[in-house]
This record gives structure tokens, sequence and C-alpha cells, in this order.
């Protein structure tokens, strides 16, 4: 059975001249006049690129299968992650550039969800919030500001986030791992 543009959902991943598109977006739109079409934001699996494209009602389409599986980080062998399939125990290497950023925010022992398509890793997603032990922050100094007031704190994987003055060394925080912000203090 063929599928077509009608067929999108969010998640969905299509295969357009050759390169992979997951849609993060979709809307039906049916126009009172002229023909029916598909609006998508769609964002490509590898380089993370996000582009709107428009594509006519019953097109037919080219949509591949993707694995999420959940894995969990064990630890960084050179250029890459080793990361460790907890049911089948299988080790798998994927390339710091899959990583990214996200890097600075793992802890040996973090699960991810890590996608892949006929085998290959084609992304690495880490949970929205990492609970992270600060290293190293200055005191906070009181009085000499308009507003509540940030600090400099470097946590245990070597990143630098911006935390509250009340905030010291060797107190656990909830960090925020797309942008990299404070969320909390650990409950």
């Amino acid at each position: 059975m063929a599928q077509t543009t009608n067929d999108i959902k969010n998640g969905s991943v299509l295969n357009l001249d050759g390169q992979l598109w997951a849609v993060t977006k979709f809307q039906h739109v049916k126009p009172g006049k002229g023909p029916a079409f598909v609006r998508t934001t769609i964002k490509n699996v590898l380089s993370g690129k996000i582009v709107d494209k428009t594509f006519n009602a019953g097109m037919k389409m080219e949509f591949e299968t993707v694995d999420n599986r959940t894995l969990q980080y064990s630890y960084e062998d050179g250029d890459s992650f080793v990361f460790m399939d907890m049911t089948t125990y299988d080790q798998v290497n994927i390339p710091q550039t899959l990583v990214g950023d996200q890097a600075k925010y793992m802890l040996e022992g973090t699960d991810c969800i890590v996608s892949f398509h006929d085998g290959t890793p084609l992304s690495v997603e880490l949970p929205a919030s990492v609970i992270l032990t600060i290293t190293h922050t200055e005191p906070g100094v009181q009085g000499n500001r308009s507003s509540a007031g940030t600090k400099p704190a470097t946590v245990e994987t070597g990143a630098e986030i911006q935390v509250p003055l009340f905030v010291g060394e060797g107190e656990r925080v909830k960090v925020d791992t797309r942008d990299g912000s404070y969320l909390g203090r650990e409950n």
C-alpha cells in the first residue's frame, strides 16, 4: 500500500531526495478555493536543519522506519561515546558529532534515546533534565544588584552554568539539557 501526504504525523520520517527528514509539526489545510495541501515543519535527521515545506494533499511519499532505542551512556572513547543496550548488553559506538553539545550534560549511566535507521545511529536525545553536582562556584555577594542575581558554576561534567547566588559547592542541581539552564536544587 502506497503512503501519501495524508499519512503524515508528528514523528514520521520522510525520505526526500535521499535525505531523512523528521516531521515536527504538520497541518492539513483545505482552503475554500483551490486544492488541499499539507503544511509541515521538518527537521533534517543528520544535520538538525529545520525547514518549512508544503506538499499537495494525496501526493505519494516515501516513509522510512526509524528505530528508537533506550541506551545507557558508558564512557568516552577517543572521538566517540560508548553506549550500552541494557536488554542485549551490546555496546554501540556513537560519534561525537552526533552527540554534539549535549555531551557536557552526560554522566556515566545516563539513559538516552538513540535513533537508528538501517543499523546506523542518527541522533542522540538526552532526558529533558539531569541532576549534576556543583564542583566549583564563587561565594555569592549580597547587596550590589537591583534584581535576583546569578553566578557561574562548574558542574561535575565540566560544563559551566548560571546558578542563583545561594547555591554553593557540593550541592546537586537540576539542569535543563536543551539550553543548560538551572531548574532548581535536587529535592
